[in-house]
């Protein structure tokens, strides 16, 4: 995929020339979810939904871009789509 492409800025609202970068994945914001299921998954009797075999991980992970607009210098994120191999190249 180029890193710049003439595409819409929904803050503009036109069609203006963007960078695209790929999102990074964040920080955690904090760790109290996984230690209260941690408490539920442990105890005597049926686990219900701990009792389940996980699944594995899928083949193909989503993308996720963000397109930054050059005029108004705004960034907006895409739904993400499914890429077994992605690269930005200069076009």
């Amino acid at each position: 995929m180029p890193k710049k492409l003439n595409t819409y800025c929904p803050f503009c609202k036109k069609h203006t020339a963007q960078t695209v970068e790929r999102v990074k994945k964040g920080r955690a914001s904090s760790l109290t979810h996984i230690s209260r299921q941690k408490l539920r998954a442990n105890g005597i009797g049926n686990r219900g939904k701990f009792s389940k075999v996980p699944g594995g991980d899928k083949p193909t992970k989503r993308l996720n871009l963000r397109y930054r607009c050059s005029v108004c210098k705004k960034a907006h994120n895409r739904a993400g789509f499914r890429a077994g191999k992605f690269d930005l190249i200069e076009a």
